[in-house]
């Protein structure tokens, strides 16, 4: 029995030595498992890396176009830009030199180069291989620029031309599109209208009108100040003659020349702040024998609304007008647009038969019939008062046509406000200004009304403007981003790995 027992134990013994080998034995082999399930991730992940680069490279190579998926397609060519393209058939080059890190701005050229035939897209990555190019436009290694080219005729444009900045908000306005189709239009419009603005009497200066005149000018117009007193006459190139409030009459000969140019079919934008606004004295009878030539006046005093919905931050003097649908400086814009108006007047007209005689009329800007008028301005209530007078949908805007023979017209677009075209500062939230011509659509307005007067409907639009709210980041911000975006996921997985091996041990 004892020897039995023996055998049993010393069985069992050899059992124990031989599993306690095998688990030995195990060990090491699942060490290297792990190590090798590691190393194949590693791998896998490498793999996935190096194939979004090639991806990317390939991409790039083979200029591929990027598919916009945002809402308002801000990364594609805009109608309005298609429409004023459509008939160029003069050849463009657009080189872009040093702009290959520059991929969104890349990606829009080959864009343009989609668009129309005549246009074609050269890239220059070393500037040393074209001395041409490096000696006339004094160009360094360093240099990032586009060049738009026709004809002999020539536009460089700079990366800051490519956006502008809102101090206020932080914001970055991408202004790509419309500084490319301006660049071509500039290079490919054999006549560029001349624009000249009055002044000598006007309330406002170059540098209140600064931001107009620059938008005028970026749309292939000359822009020009004149003063007819200066000058003795009117400049014979003149295409639009714009004037904006006067603080103080005409002499006669400006009033003359004026009227001269006007039955000679010269063209007028005139924006014009209600005479009360500027002093109580305010008469300018010379100024008025002009406006008597379309059968007009501007009545003194303000108007007022009402509707909460047509006035903003509460204020009844910050009036929003809707410009007339369909009208000649809307109809090819594809959607409603609005003006605000801020202090403006109203526009008196002749009589129905005096107007017939002097030609058409077409009214662009009114208040709402809730409206009121008020021309004494030491009232301060927001409420219509007993001195206030009811004058419902007053007239803001207007275009008047007046014939002067059978072949020959002169036409005028003209509002009853002035401070809606300035760089006048308007706070619209805490700590938040804005130009007032960049409220809602006055710029487009304005430029509209240009076009129209220099018979140019392929600009009437509505230009796109994109705006996104950016932030600049330090190097140490850099590598902290590219560390979230690439080590973290990385570390994540491998330890996924290790958990799992850990894990699956202990079964």
């Amino acid at each position: 029995m004892k020897k039995e027992k023996n055998k049993k134990q010393q069985s069992g013994g050899n059992q124990e030595s031989k599993q306690l080998i095998k688990t030995k034995e195990r060990k090491p082999h699942n060490k290297l498992k792990l190590v090798g399930n590691i190393f194949i991730t590693l791998i896998v992940v490498a793999i996935i890396i190096a194939a979004y680069v090639l991806i990317n490279w390939g991409v790039e190579k083979l200029e591929i176009q990027d598919v916009d998926f945002t809402a308002d397609k801000i990364y594609s060519i805009t109608q309005p830009t298609k429409d004023k393209l459509a008939n160029l058939n003069k050849d463009v080059t657009i080189t872009l030199i040093n702009m290959r890190v520059y991929t969104s701005v890349v990606d829009l050229a080959n864009q343009y180069a989609n668009l129309n035939e005549h246009i074609k897209v050269e890239q220059i990555d070393d500037i040393s291989t074209r001395p041409d190019l490096e000696s006339k436009y004094s160009l360094t290694s360093n240099d990032s620029v586009i060049l738009f080219a026709s004809n002999g005729k020539d536009k460089i444009v700079e990366t800051y031309d490519l956006v502008t900045y809102d101090s206020t908000t932080n914001a970055t306005i991408d202004k790509t599109e419309e500084a490319f189709t301006n660049a071509i239009l500039d290079v490919t419009v054999e006549d560029r209208p001349k624009i000249y603005f009055l002044e000598g009497h006007s309330k406002y200066t170059k540098t209140n009108l600064a931001s107009l005149q620059t938008a005028i000018g970026e749309e292939a117009n000359d822009v020009e100040n004149i003063d007819i007193l200066a000058n003795t006459k009117m400049p014979e190139d003149c295409d639009v003659l714009v004037i904006s409030t006067l603080s103080e009459d005409l002499t006669d000969l400006e009033r003359d020349e004026i009227i001269k140019y006007i039955k000679n079919g010269g063209e007028i934008l005139l924006l014009q702040d209600p005479g009360v606004t500027i002093s109580k004295d305010y008469k300018l009878p010379n100024f008025q024998k002009v406006l008597d030539e379309y059968g007009i006046s501007i009545e003194k005093g303000i108007i007022l609304e009402t509707d909460a919905q047509k006035m903003i931050q509460g204020a009844p003097n910050f009036i929003i007008n809707d410009v007339t649908l369909n009208s000649s400086i809307t109809k090819n814009a594809g959607m409603n647009i609005s003006a605000c108006f801020i202090n403006a007047g109203a526009i008196n007209f002749e009589k129905p038969e005096k107007m017939e005689e002097l030609g058409v009329d077409e009214y662009l800007t009114a208040s709402t019939s809730n409206a009121f008028y008020r021309t004494n301005l030491n009232v301060i209530s927001a409420t219509k008062t007993d001195s206030d007078q009811d004058l419902p949908s007053s007239t803001t805007g207007a275009i008047v046509t007046k014939k002067i023979n059978d072949e020959k017209e002169s036409k005028l677009v003209v509002f009853s406000n002035a401070v809606f075209a300035t760089d006048t500062k308007i706070q619209v939230a805490n700590g938040h200004y804005i130009y007032a011509i960049d409220l809602y659509n006055n710029k487009d307005i304005l430029l509209n009304s240009i076009s129209y007067l220099t018979e140019r409907e392929d600009n009437i639009t509505i230009r796109k403007n994109v705006e996104v709210t950016t932030y600049t980041v330090t190097e140490q911000q850099h590598r902290i981003i590219l560390t979230i975006i690439f080590a973290v996921p990385i570390a994540i997985i491998i330890l996924g790995i290790v958990v799992w091996q850990i894990r699956r041990r202990k079964k």
